[in-house]
Formats: C-alpha cells, sequence, structure tokens
C-alpha cells in the first residue's frame, strides 16, 4: 500500500510535552509553522502527554479551512490511557491520566476509539504498534491481526509498528504484512543499527520506512540527552568529532543529520520533533542545506 506522507512529517511528542511543557498557543503556532511549510504528514500517540498531542493536532486540524482532508495522520497503540497518576515517562505534569501497557485485541480497540475520539477525526490513514519491546507475543499475537482486520475493512488506512530499536521491527516486517515501520533514533549519523537488517528487509518488500529521532533526543542538535537521557562522554566525543568534520565544510551538524536518513532508498519520510514555530523553520532550512557528498564520506567513517 502507498502511504502519501512526504519527505519530512511532524513528531508531535514534543507538542504533548516532552521534556518540557509547551502551551496551547505555541502548540498551535508550531502546527500552523508546518502546514505553511507544506507538511501534511503528523504522528501523535496516546502517549504524548497522555493524550494531549492527539487533542492539540486534532483541534488543529479541524480548524482548517477545508478541514482535515489533505493530512495524513498516523496514531498508535499498545498503551491505553485510564484514569490516574503515575509516571509521567518524559512528559512532565499531572494528566490524570495512567499509561496502561495493553496489546490486546480489546486494548486495540479501546485505544483506537479513544484516539478518534481526543482527535475529533473519522479515521487514521496509518496506525502503529507502539514500543512492543517486552511484548512480543501479544503484539504480534493480537494486536497485528486486530489491526489488520481493521485495514482490511477500511477502517484504517495502513498499518504498521514503530520502535527505538530495529531487531523487533525486522522481525515484524518478515513475520507480518506491514505497510510501514517508524523507527526512531536507529538510523542517525551515531546509530546506524537498522541499515543492518532492516532498511534492506523493507527495501526488499516494499514497506514504507518512517525514520524519528534523528537527533538522537537532542545531542546532534546541541541538546544534553541522548536517547532521553545523559549524555555519556564516548558519545560526546562522537558528536564533536562529526560537528567539527561538518564546520569543515561549512554545514551545520543538525543538517546533516536531518538529510542523512533519505540517503537511503528505503526511507520514505523523516520526522522533525519541533516545539514552536521557530523550530520547525529552522529545521526545514537544515532539511534544505546542501551537503558535499565529501563531507558524506568523513561522516560515514566518522559515525
Amino acid at each position: 500500500m502507498t502511504i502519501g506522507l512526504g519527505p519530512y512529517g511532524l513528531g508531535t511528542g514534543p507538542l504533548g510535552g516532552l521534556f518540557a511543557p509547551v502551551s496551547e498557543e505555541q502548540a498551535e503556532q508550531t502546527l500552523a509553522a508546518a502546514w505553511r511549510a507544506g507538511i501534511r504528514y503528523f504522528d501523535t500517540a496516546p502517549h504524548y502527554g497522555a493524550g494531549l498531542a492527539e487533542r492539540r493536532l486534532g483541534r488543529f486540524l479541524r480548524g482548517l479551512p477545508d478541514g482535515a482532508a489533505e493530512a495524513v495522520v498516523s496514531t498508535k497503540v499498545g498503551r491505553v490511557l485510564v484514569p490516574g497518576e503515575g509516571e509521567d515517562e518524559g512528559f512532565p505534569g499531572r494528566t490524570g491520566y495512567l499509561r496502561v501497557r495493553d496489546y490486546s485485541r480489546d486494548g486495540v480497540l479501546r485505544s483506537l476509539e479513544d484516539s478518534l475520539r481526543r482527535t475529533g477525526l473519522d479515521r487514521f490513514d496509518l496506525v502503529l504498534i507502539h514500543d512492543p519491546d517486552d511484548h512480543w507475543e501479544q503484539a504480534a499475537g493480537q494486536a497485528y491481526p486486530a489491526l489488520a482486520e481493521l485495514r482490511d475493512q477500511g477502517v484504517v488506512g495502513a498499518i504498521g509498528a514503530g520502535m527505538n530499536q530495529a531487531e523487533m521491527l525486522t522481525r515484524f516486517v518478515r513475520e507480518t504484512d506491514l505497510d510501514a515501520v517508524l523507527v526512531a533514533g536507529r538510523y542517525t549519523l551515531l546509530d546506524r543499527s537498522a541499515a543492518r537488517e532492516l532498511l534492506p528487509e523493507c527495501e526488499r518488500r516494499g514497506v514504507a520506512v518512517i525514520v524519528g529521532g534523528v537527533f538522537n533526543s537532542g545531542v546532534l542538535a546541541g541538546g544534553t540527552t541522548y536517547d532521553y537521557d545523559a549524555v555519556p562522554p564516548e558519545t560526546l566525543a562522537r558528536v564533536r568529532e562529526l560537528g567539527r568534520a561538518c564546520a569543515s565544510y561549512g554545514v551545520p551538524l543538525p543538517a546533516a543529520a536531518l538529510r542523512f536518513p533519505h540517503r537511503h532508498p528505503a526511507v520514505t519520510t523523516v520526522l522533525i520533533g519541533a516545539r514552536s514555530a521557530a523550530e520547525v523553520g529552522e529545521d526545514l532550512d537544515f532539511a534544505a542545506t546542501p551537503v558535499p557528498g565529501e563531507l558524506w564520506g568523513e561522516l560515514d567513517h566518522a559515525g
């Protein structure tokens, strides 16, 4: 199945308050800036701010003059929201909801129903099984068949899986009939593990690859976190080496990081994770920055 995602999409994790809160006005401005720039693919999930990102995205899309007709939206299943308070899981602030892992058929159906209600949308173009790292049996045995049935019925457009690892995604591609995978942080200048098996397998089978986490949660864009944690000294040393190589060609390191995934023919879309209109503009400027072939050679050696 062909999914019209476009080369770049907007991940809404930051708009759900990842690491730090984002105001309603700022979220609206961020979404509007992405839309004005031509982005039409938006990825969200119940996990992002315990439903906050879904609500904000849905409100924005419903407020467009032509509605959400041009938008392509993906959400995820695997975390059901129930009343309560628990760990914030990277999204600080009290929400009144607790995330409960549930990859059962009933959990998938409930999650989708809740996501449709939060967004106010009629359907989702893509639904991804979210982070089933320790739940393969239930995710492959119940969540996948439930989504495949919904796809066959036309209730959802396409189905896939989204994870921060490449190994289980490769298993999904080999053992199920997915339309897409979202691999976060595993095909970047710092971590190319998805290139070993996942990307070639997706290319062989015609599975669309969406790459997220191209900055490895911030360190490749001047941030202080690597894969949602403090940056190890050896990683920081590699980042500095990559930065020196980029500087010698007059290319910002974040520009190379954003452009890097599109070098592989299996990659369909790269997600940017902006939390402000200014960041949207900055990221898209980076994405348009030419990168000389000689620099790619040096980055391949340094990475």
